[in-house]
């Protein structure tokens, strides 16, 4: 026998599936159903096992489940957010001793004789559990149920507080990182083309090529700079055109020496964060284009560890106020902050102020843990 399937079938037969185990344990009704059924569960075995009758257990605590749950769940949404997260504790315990005791009287008072007593167990619940020794022990037991209830509401209130004070840490921090972005951008287009304006002014052959090259420039900074982590091949390479463009800009008046060492290959690093130290040698330390100005930088990587050393001379009669205006200017002073943001105690920064020579050297952490907040 030939059975055929029409595509209809087929088709609802690919789109049923499981469901979601995660979506079912976060179904609030489902949480408090499984909650109750455990209550009802273990505090049937632990009375029906002192009595010796688990039948009359159980249903002893299904007639008295709905009193409980009246109270617990008036706990939950009334006194607890008017009283006790509002730090009134001595009106929440006086109105929770009242409730309790006017339960644990219904229960006992009226409850019991009139329908445990005389419908569920004859023999076992006798007169003695009317005396006001039992009056208290049934409070005990009930505030039992409502701390158990309460405590889970409480941690719950804790966890939700401690995820909003992470969320907001966190947009705090990518707001801040954000701004600190923005401060570097501007702060790099600004220099780049007053050196571009210093070559249309001498009407320089080198003008077209310093256009080409801040235009690859400005791709990475309006694409690439926008993400948490990019290649370091990509930020190096944007460094390496930074360059280019001073060499082109200063000519046989600076001595301008770059070095790598090491395999670049699979690491990445936050954008943008290590070209102030080489744009602040450039701009304090030869801006004055004076003859034998030098610059000297050195990027190492071994492992997962970058170092980076960035040396420039001291030139020029303006260079004391330049070094003064490097220690607080916007570029270190931003990748400081974003030092401290994206890699914490992942990094070392040294900075050497001698009289002849300004140095910068940098150790960075390029483990992936390190800036995965």
């Amino acid at each position: 026998m030939e059975v055929k399937l029409s595509a209809e079938s087929i088709a609802d037969a690919r789109s049923w599936s499981l469901p979601d185990p995660r979506s079912i344990i976060r179904n609030r009704m489902l949480q408090h159903l499984s909650f109750w059924v455990c209550y009802v569960v273990f505090f049937g075995l632990l009375y029906g096992s002192y009595i010796d009758d688990y039948y009359n257990a159980f249903m002893v605590e299904l007639v008295e489940l709905p009193f409980k749950m009246a109270l617990v769940y008036f706990n939950m949404y009334y006194l607890m957010p008017k009283f006790l997260l509002t730090r009134r504790y001595l009106e929440f315990f006086v109105y929770l001793l009242l409730l309790t005791g006017a339960i644990a009287g219904l229960m006992q008072y009226v409850l019991l004789p009139l329908l445990i007593h005389p419908l569920i167990c004859p023999t076992t619940c006798t007169q003695d559990n009317l005396t006001l020794y039992r009056f208290v022990k049934n409070i005990v037991n009930i505030n039992y149920l409502v701390a158990i209830s309460a405590t889970i509401v409480l941690l719950r209130n804790w966890y939700q507080h401690q995820q909003s004070a992470r969320t907001l840490s966190q947009d705090k921090l990518e707001a801040e990182l954000k701004f600190l972005k923005g401060q570097i951008h501007p702060h790099f287009l600004f220099n780049t083309l007053n050196s571009l304006y210093s070559l249309t002014l001498k009407k320089s052959d080198n003008a077209p090529e310093m256009v080409l090259k801040l235009s690859g420039l400005m791709d990475y900074m309006l694409y690439d700079a926008n993400a948490a982590k990019v290649p370091l091949e990509k930020e190096l390479n944007y460094i390496r055109n930074y360059i280019d463009l001073e060499r082109i800009r200063y000519g046989n008046r600076v001595d301008i020496s770059f070095t790598e060492a090491g395999t670049i290959l699979g690491k990445t690093i936050a954008p943008m964060m290590l070209l102030p130290f080489v744009e602040n040698a450039f701009k304090h330390g030869v801006s004055t284009e004076t003859e034998n100005a030098w610059v000297r930088i050195d990027i190492k990587v071994q492992d997962r560890n970058l170092s980076l050393r960035v040396e420039n001379c001291k030139c020029g009669e303006k260079q004391d106020r330049s070094d003064r205006e490097m220690a607080s200017g916007i570029g270190l002073k931003n990748v400081r902050r974003r030092l401290e943001l994206l890699y914490k105690d992942a990094y070392s920064l040294e900075i050497e102020d001698e009289p002849d020579v300004y140095a910068v050297h940098l150790e960075l952490d390029l483990s992936d843990r390190t800036h995965e907040d």
